[in-house]
């Protein structure tokens, strides 16, 4: 087994309450990472993990203009440091009418929680990596910043801006000791997807069809060549291994795990 050499390293994950988020922070936890864990809402299985392991649950809203510098200063009140960041609050909501459907507010909201938010959180801590000469920061993407599509418009430009950004960052502070990567996740089978509501319900009231119809159909919309949707789990073993020492080489890439979908060579 890899020794990652994470222990007692302090990581803040964004959006961490479920999906990949949730993910990403059982993983670290489990490597011996102290975790500072922010989400709107405190789910069971958060507050489960933070009962098990070194995981410290923070309630705020990340896409308002106070809410990153608020959970920065609080993972280095109770930890002293943080040395790993995870910027993985995102989102959007689907829209059946495509770009002409898509309103001014929902652009505004989209680049808030998706470009803001990581802009505002990555300001709050990289002073702090600077000063202590070393860090790690992974955005977590999409493959549609690289893939548009016509029903998220707004998310795909959202993603394409923040891998823009991250590898801004990554120039500047590299030299500071401070890495700056991107992971763009594919179709993740994630609450966004299969929760009431979610994306698949709204793909399938355009279409007539019912949820499970549709996750089963996304494989093979999508083209993905491993013929199922990612797992949670699949994305932050990634996201983990490029935030450990073994990963020291690796400045300003972006990781696409996308089960295949996109067939273009980069």
């Amino acid at each position: 087994m890899m020794d990652l050499h994470l222990q007692n390293k302090v990581a803040v994950v964004t959006g961490a309450s479920k999906g990949i988020g949730f993910a990403i922070a059982a993983a670290l936890a489990q490597e011996g990472v102290r975790v500072v864990a922010a989400s709107r809402g405190q789910s069971p299985e958060l507050i489960e993990l933070a009962d098990r392991f070194s995981v410290l649950p923070v309630a705020l809203d990340m896409s308002t203009a106070d809410g990153p510098g608020t959970l920065i200063e609080r993972a280095v009140t109770q930890f002293g440091r943080v040395d790993i960041l995870i910027n993985n609050v995102g989102g959007t909501q689907m829209h059946a009418g495509g770009f002409l459907s898509i309103s001014d507010a929902d652009w505004y909201r989209t680049f808030d929680m998706n470009v803001m938010s990581t802009v505002r959180t990555s300001r709050a801590a990289l002073p702090h990596m600077v000063e202590q000469g070393s860090g790690v920061i992974i955005n977590i993407s999409s493959v549609n910043a690289h893939l548009p599509v016509a029903q998220i418009t707004n998310y795909c430009a959202a993603k394409a801006a923040a891998n823009s950004l991250s590898k801004a960052l990554a120039e500047e502070f590299g030299p500071k000791g401070v890495r700056v990567n991107t992971v763009s996740p594919g179709t993740v089978r994630t609450p966004q997807w299969d929760s009431d509501g979610g994306n698949a319900d709204i793909i399938g009231e355009a279409f007539g069809v019912d949820r499970e119809t549709v996750l089963s159909q996304l494989p093979k919309v999508n083209n993905m060549t491993i013929n199922r949707l990612i797992r949670p789990e699949e994305v932050a073993a990634l996201v983990v291994f490029l935030a450990s020492d073994h990963a020291a080489a690796i400045v300003g890439a972006d990781y696409i795990i996308d089960g295949g979908s996109l067939k273009a060579v980069l």
